[in-house]
């Protein structure tokens, strides 16, 4: 059968009427240019089966039972941490020995796939409520009010901090090429923490926060930078300050500078940062001022407010 699978139905079909009308074995050969084997084999197939199609074969059976694929898929939708190795020993404990790829390929057929987890801050149930009440009270908020919101935050920003995880083409055995490696210096060559503030409008100021920020030296900030940003992006009467629920923030003290002050606070979810705009304008800043590769703090400092000027109202709206 190993020749006659490959021949098209049709000249199957043929042999078997030329058969029919008395031709042997070895005339049909000659007829179709075909081994006698070649032409018994089909003829036989047909007495045998009725058709010249040559049927599916069952192939090899499957080592997961349908009973275990079922367990499998319950067992990472129940717990997704379950890795391929988790899944093999729990499959030789019933006597069926597989690699792992046969797991994985098993649990693709089920539109499942093994990703890198997300990172997102942990949320218990009182976040979960609080985000919940924040976005039914602000979801249907038209874009005037978003407008009149000052966002701001605090970031740190490492000298070599967005040198891991790049790629770079190279040949076999030129890993360490000078042109290849990335510089790498203890505790990231070291960092500065920018304050800022955004809105729809454009950025506002950006300030180097100097060592470690309590509240009053986040007074201070807000006292010399808030009011000045106000008046640069033209926000009008009725603007509202938006702030995270860092201890600092939410000092007795700073609470008391923002009631003289006269500040319209936005309120805000905890451990919400995901929910801040400004934090996509964090993450523009520091990819435009690695890809100029700063060589000192002095330097770094300086490119990141040249970069925050460049930012567009565009990008921010």
């Amino acid at each position: 059968m190993g020749a006659s699978k490959h021949l098209s139905n049709d000249l199957k079909t043929k042999i078997i009427q030329h058969h029919g009308l008395g031709e042997g074995y070895k005339k049909l050969s000659q007829r179709f240019k075909l081994s006698v084997s070649t032409v018994r084999n089909i003829v036989r197939n047909w007495k045998t089966t009725g058709t010249v199609l040559v049927k599916a074969r069952s192939g090899r059976p499957r080592k997961i039972s349908e009973r275990q694929r079922r367990r499998m898929v319950r067992t990472v939708t129940v717990n997704p941490q379950t890795s391929s190795k988790d899944l093999q020993h729990q499959l030789a404990a019933d006597g069926v020995t597989v690699h792992p790829s046969t797991i994985q390929r098993t649990l693709h057929k089920e539109m499942l796939y093994g990703r890198v987890m997300r990172k997102k801050p942990f949320l218990c149930t009182r976040h979960k409520r609080g985000r919940l009440r924040y976005a039914k009270a602000h979801l249907d908020k038209p874009a005037s009010f978003w407008n009149k919101v000052l966002w701001t935050d605090e970031t740190k920003i490492e000298l070599f901090g967005h040198n891991q995880g790049r790629y770079a083409w190279r040949k076999k055995n030129t890993a360490f090429q000078e042109k290849h490696l990335l510089p790498t210096v203890k505790f990231g060559g070291g960092s500065i923490m920018l304050w800022g503030c955004v809105s729809s409008a454009g950025t506002g100021n950006l300030v180097k926060v100097e060592g470690r920020m309590d509240s009053s030296q986040y007074q201070q900030i807000l006292e010399n930078n808030v009011q000045e940003s106000v008046t640069k992006l033209k926000l009008r009467r009725g603007w509202i300050f938006q702030q995270d629920n860092d201890p600092k923030h939410c000092s007795k003290s700073t609470k008391a500078f923002m009631q003289r002050n006269k500040y319209n606070i936005l309120e805000w979810p905890s451990q919400s940062p995901d929910l801040n705009i400004i934090e996509n304008v964090w993450c523009a800043l520091k990819r435009a001022v690695h890809a100029r590769k700063p060589s000192n703090l002095t330097e770094l400092e300086m490119i990141c407010r040249e970069e925050w000027s460049k930012i567009p109202p565009t990008r921010i709206q």
